[in-house]
């Protein structure tokens, strides 16, 4: 199949985007810069916007570059550029390692970071960072530019805080320190398959002990999910593969799985939050910085 008719906008700075998308929001007006989900969508007549606001052209949504505390990446930064991440230390070598496990390469080579983050499926390797890290989102408009937190940016399985009339211009990753240790692991039935269960783990190793733990696990709901209790279980303590067995069930215990339609597939997402879980653990305990 083929898209249906629409009216094509290519602005070449924000002010002018922001002015056409105020303008055509109400009129099935979309945003567009990688256009990975989108454009397969029109395709199928699944999505039949009015108006597409085309902002490749815009040079200042091309920033990617860190000032020391955050990783700024602007809304046209593409999933490839972060194997090459401005920025040393564990921060790039977690985002060179999850980018790998996202889709094929042509996808990876045009589609974005923020689109992925703008899209919010539940799926979504760059969600799960978002929401692990605390990433937060900067969103503008006509009448300003705000920034959003993760927990409160990801609504819901492609629901964000986002207004129709605004932009996701960008995203800012805190920079982590010399001591963060990470690990992540995704479970899918082949490579470049959404993920049936995916986690990240992050936490910082001091005087041998876990500190500030974060752990992520994604693919099993509507959105990115934090597992608090297996969190709380690990910190303070050393790293060992007998308690990374523990926090697993505890966190696999705790999630609640959204898809699925049987109890019996629910917990096999449950199983598989737990190894998912395990996996990470044990590879950020094993990761050198």
């Amino acid at each position: 199949m083929k898209p249906g008719t629409f009216t094509h906008h290519a602005p070449r700075t924000l002010e002018e985007a922001l002015a056409i998308l105020a303008e055509v929001s109400n009129d099935e007006g979309r945003v567009i810069a990688g256009g990975q989900t989108l454009v397969p969508a029109m395709a199928l007549r699944l999505a039949r916007p009015n108006h597409l606001v085309d902002i490749n052209g815009i040079e200042a949504l091309r920033r990617f570059e860190t000032d020391g505390a955050f990783l700024h990446i602007g809304a046209c930064v593409r999933h490839a550029q972060l194997a090459s991440a401005p920025v040393a230390g564990p921060l790039r070598e977690l985002l060179r390692a999850v980018m790998r496990h996202i889709a094929h390469l042509p996808i990876r080579t045009r589609g974005t970071f923020c689109g992925s983050l703008a899209n919010a499926d539940g799926a979504s390797e760059w969600c799960l960072v978002a929401t692990t890290l605390d990433a937060h989102m900067q969103a503008q408009s006509i009448h300003g530019m705000r920034t959003i937190p993760a927990a409160d940016f990801f609504q819901g399985y492609m629901t964000t805080a986002l207004a129709p009339e605004e932009i996701l211009t960008g995203a800012r990753l805190p920079v982590l320190g010399p001591d963060t240790r990470f690990g992540f692991d995704e479970i899918s039935r082949r490579a470049g398959d959404f993920a049936q269960a995916m986690c990240l783990a992050v936490f910082e190793l001091q005087g041998g002990l876990m500190r500030q733990v974060r752990i992520g696990i994604g693919g099993v709901a509507g959105q990115a999910l934090r597992a608090p209790q297996a969190e709380a279980a690990c910190d303070g303590q050393p790293p060992a593969a007998a308690l990374f067995k523990q926090v697993a069930a505890v966190a696999a215990r705790n999630v609640e799985p959204t898809i699925g339609s049987s109890e019996a597939e629910l917990d096999y997402r449950r199983a598989l939050v737990r190894t998912s879980v395990e996996r990470a653990l044990a590879r950020a305990a094993r990761f050198t910085p």
